[in-house]
């Protein structure tokens, strides 16, 4: 029997990693005691991964180690950095969190009514799972899908590849347009973005009208342009119009 699977993004979507507050600040905190001066490593390394994702480096893009490796090199620092072990050390409350207290329910009942779960992130498996397993979220997740284990990030459809083998893959839920919602619709897949700021206005309307909306059009143009902004949004391009828009996770029953 063929698997129905829903897919989920991580960060933004279920959970709050500690990479911008806590990770990132301990990286510049050791470039910047070990040079003397402060230093912004934050914005070089961002540098650096938008630089490998525009050259389709999709693996390589969220390759922290790697890119904190290359980093000291250029600043000829002897530096010992371990963003694996950062990861695992900032990973407790209140420094990571489920951005819904209730998305594991959610989970469940998913879960009982028959569908196999995973999740597809662009972060790899060392700096999601210790995350994952501190949420109480691993257990619910059938696959983990992760960039070094698939041989491509997102929006690259192939990252989807061994999922589709196995069954059918009935929703993807993200927090981005042009991974996300992109990711879905060029693969066939209906796509479930989870907007959590969406307007009490818009709240009214079903989840697979919201996305029709003026209101929401504009609010996808806006957003799409900040998330990359080399995407020409004139006129908007349908790859990045998601089939059904969520303001809370517990939406996502009423649509599969």
């Amino acid at each position: 029997m063929m698997k129905k699977w829903i897919t989920f993004d991580l960060d933004g979507t279920l959970m709050q990693n500690p990479f911008g507050k806590w990770v990132f600040p301990a990286i510049e905190e050791s470039i910047s005691n070990k040079l003397q001066k402060p230093f912004k490593s934050t914005e070089a390394l961002v540098r650096e991964h938008e630089l490998r994702m525009q050259q389709n480096r999709t693996v390589e893009a969220y390759d922290w180690d790697d890119m904190v490796r290359q980093l000291l090199n250029e600043l000829q620092l002897e530096l010992d950095i371990n963003v694996e072990q950062l990861v695992l050390d900032h990973s407790i409350a209140p420094k990571i969190f489920l951005l819904e207290p209730d998305s594991i329910s959610v989970l469940q009942k998913l879960k009982e009514k028959g569908y196999s779960l995973a999740t597809v992130t662009n972060g790899f498996y060392k700096y999601q799972y210790p995350v994952m397993s501190q949420l109480g979220l691993s257990e619910w997740f059938d696959e983990i899908i992760t960039p070094e284990k698939a041989g491509c990030g997102k929006p690259d459809v192939n990252i989807l590849r061994e999922l589709q083998k196995s069954g059918e893959i009935v929703a993807h839920v993200g927090d981005r347009l042009d991974h996300d919602v992109y990711l879905s619709n060029k693969s066939g897949i209906p796509s479930v973005l989870i907007y959590h700021k969406l307007p009490e206005a818009l709240k009214a309307y079903r989840p697979e009208e919201r996305a029709e909306t003026a209101a929401f059009k504009e609010i996808c143009e806006k957003k799409l342009k900040a998330e990359n902004p080399h995407v020409d949004t004139n006129p908007y391009p349908s790859e990045y119009v998601p089939t059904y828009v969520l303001s809370r996770m517990e939406e996502l029953l009423e649509c599969v």
